[in-house]
């Protein structure tokens, strides 16, 4: 009977110890798991994306742009010999530029300074004997240009829509250009004379205004460009009736450069 009573003690209180240790290990994984999962929390907490700024958004804008132009020879005096000529035909041909420009923007105002390398390609074509000639066959005389410049322009402008990536603009403003003259070719054919060598002014003023498109980065534009000054210096030629010096009034030239361009490019 003593055994009997010594054993159900000692089963109760091994068992009473069983369960003690059965409720620890439950209850401390449950602890550790709370901790983890605060941790994971902090870890994967979410960041704060980054917005991109369209060009519309700026107040600098910088970009380049490249095209082409076609320039047209507005001749408001043409003598040669004595001879006036009035009736002066202009065939186009196409020319190039590169500039790199900025954008300094008030709400929808903006005020645009630009560098442009430019080579303009012209070309004018005339009856040498004028009115004189009517009854024998014409002589045609041509004068054929590529002049290389470096045009400097600010333009002042205003933006008709400026919503999102969309942007259309209006400018105008004034241009100086200076002229290259070891760079450019300009031929004489059939004026009469030998040598003929026309000398350009270096610096010119002009006028430009057009309009400009911009998508998002993508920008172009049309604008139109009037000359105000004479290109023309001087025009000089070898005399074959003397000794073969350089002489220089038979030949009376003035003409301005109007020119139409088209370009493209990206704004940023």
């Amino acid at each position: 009977m003593k055994r009997l009573l010594a054993f159900i003690i000692c089963s109760y209180a091994v068992g009473s110890i069983f369960s003690q240790e059965t409720d620890t290990l439950t209850t401390v994984p449950s602890q550790q798991h709370v901790t983890v999962w605060q941790q994971d929390e902090t870890v994967v907490a979410p960041e704060k994306k980054k917005t991109h700024r369209l060009p519309n958004q700026h107040k600098v804008n910088v970009g380049f742009r490249a095209g082409f132009n076609s320039t047209m020879y507005q001749v408001s005096s043409l003598k040669i010999s004595g001879i006036t000529i009035d009736d002066v035909q202009n065939n186009y041909k196409i020319g190039y530029a590169g500039t790199l420009f900025m954008r300094f923007n008030i709400r929808k105002h903006f005020i645009q300074p630009e560098v442009s390398y430019t080579i303009s390609r012209g070309e004018i074509e005339f009856d040498r004997l004028g009115e004189h000639g009517t009854d024998v066959e014409p002589q045609y005389a041509y004068l054929r240009s590529t002049i290389h410049s470096i045009d400097v322009p600010v333009y002042y402008g205003y933006s008709l829509v400026k919503e999102g990536p969309y942007n259309m603009s209006v400018f105008a403003g004034p241009k100086l250009k200076y002229i290259r003259t070891r760079k450019n070719d300009i031929e004489f054919e059939n004026f009469g004379q030998q040598d003929v060598v026309e000398e350009l002014r270096r610096f010119n003023v002009g006028m430009a205004a057009g309009v400009s498109v911009s998508i998002s980065h993508i920008y172009f534009d049309f604008r139109y460009e009037q000359g105000f000054n004479n290109l023309t210096k001087s025009v000089t030629y070898t005399d074959a009736t003397t000794t073969g010096g350089t002489s220089s009034g038979d030949i009376s030239f003035k003409r301005r450069d109007n020119v139409l361009s088209f370009s493209l490019g990206v704004i940023f």
